[in-house]
């Protein structure tokens, strides 16, 4: 298992030091920003001020999500409560959003009513300081965001990035304004602010994400593909479905093909050592056992077919799960097939490929095809 999905007993520790962190820094980057811009009437500067003030809050909310997220299972809530992190990411985003607009709604105000700043070197020494210490908090955050897998975390690095640039762009219009008499600080002001709206749009999509359910995790996907390996018993493997209840804590389901003749005591234990393996790393996961017949030419002429039809029509196409069930006067085959976006439209066609192909054994047996769709997502 790689170690990257393995969560220590520490990780809300680190979290909850990352975000008390992030709440010192920025309530005293915010109170001098606010020094400076009443020393110099800019509205910039505070603007980034209560940017800054505004990023404190975002630190405490990653906070409270950390400590709301250690909260054990309980009866209304039996998978846990890991996925408050989730939810103060969101929170996070919304912020930098919000943030965004206020910055760009002042700065509209001011281009229509502009006004000349003062320049004061203090101001210019504070911010300094303040892009430093953004800086730093952002690569610290973005560290122990990727350390502990923690998107709170990389979103308040993405929002500490986002204010290096915002106060860099301050610096910039208070110098041009010094030395060249030219009334900037608004128009850049409301460039920082469409910058900030950009950044929050795309950490909405991202923070979003695995509260709505995101496909499966690559890494914990291989890790169960690569333990199958050990099991030369399990034929086929399909419907791998992994469920997201937050940082280290996933249930996940998959389908066994295993020959119909083995004995089933021995698969039964087999299939309970393959799902104990991922309990110690945070995965509960079901393994639904799936008999195949392999020793029957009928079945196995059955499938040479339906493969070679659907091969032909899409080289993704592939199928699992098939099994014969006598009628009376016909046989019926059912089967199902994993589909892609893109294919949502040629179901019936597909089916029509399977019928053709069962119509197209000659061996006095009429068959019937019952073709079940899956998402390509889980196989």
């Amino acid at each position: 298992m790689d170690k990257e999905i393995t969560k220590t007993l520490d990780r809300n520790a680190v979290g909850k030091k990352a975000g008390l962190v992030g709440i010192i820094v920025n309530v005293l980057l915010a109170t001098g920003k606010l020094i400076a811009g009443l020393l110099t009437a800019s509205i910039s500067v505070i603007a980034d001020a209560v940017n800054n003030f505004t990023d404190g809050l975002s630190s405490v909310v990653t906070l409270i999500g950390f400590k709301l997220a250690q909260k054990p299972a309980d009866a209304d809530h039996p998978y846990g409560h890991a996925r408050f992190e989730y939810i103060s990411s969101f929170i996070v985003s919304l912020t930098v959003l919000f943030v965004g607009f206020e910055l760009l709604k002042g700065s509209i105000e001011k281009i229509i009513t502009p006004e000349a700043i003062d320049f004061s070197l203090v101001a210019i020494i504070i911010l300094i300081a303040s892009v430093l210490g953004k800086l730093g908090l952002s690569i610290y955050s973005k560290m122990v965001g990727d350390k502990i897998d923690s998107d709170a975390l990389r979103a308040s690095a993405v929002d500490s990035r986002n204010d290096v640039v915002i106060t860099v762009a301050v610096l910039i219009a208070m110098l041009i304004e010094r030395f060249f008499a030219v009334q900037v600080d608004a128009y850049m002001g409301a460039l920082v602010s469409i910058f900030i709206l950009y950044s929050g749009v795309n950490l909405v999509k991202e923070t979003v994400t695995p509260i709505l359910g995101s496909k499966n995790d690559e890494k914990i996907k291989l890790a169960i593909i690569e333990k199958i390996k050990e099991y030369p018993m399990v034929i086929g493997y399909h419907d791998l479905m992994i469920h997201d209840y937050g940082p280290g804590v996933w249930f996940a389901s998959i389908h066994f093909e295993i020959d119909r003749n083995d004995d089933v005591l021995y698969v039964h234990e087999l299939i309970d050592k393959f799902e104990r393996e991922f309990l110690k790393y945070g995965i509960t996961l079901t393994v639904h056992y799936d008999p195949v017949v392999t020793d029957s030419e009928e079945v196995n002429t059955i499938k040479s077919e339906v493969s070679r039809v659907l091969t032909s029509y899409d080289a993704r196409l592939t199928f699992h799960d098939l099994r014969t069930i006598p009628c009376d006067g016909f046989t019926k085959v059912f089967l199902d097939i994993p589909i892609y976006d893109d294919m949502q439209n040629t179901k019936q066609g597909i089916i029509t490929l399977v019928q053709s192909a069962l119509d197209g054994i000659d061996n006095g047996i009429t068959y019937s095809a019952e073709v079940t769709f899956d998402s390509a997502s889980f196989n």
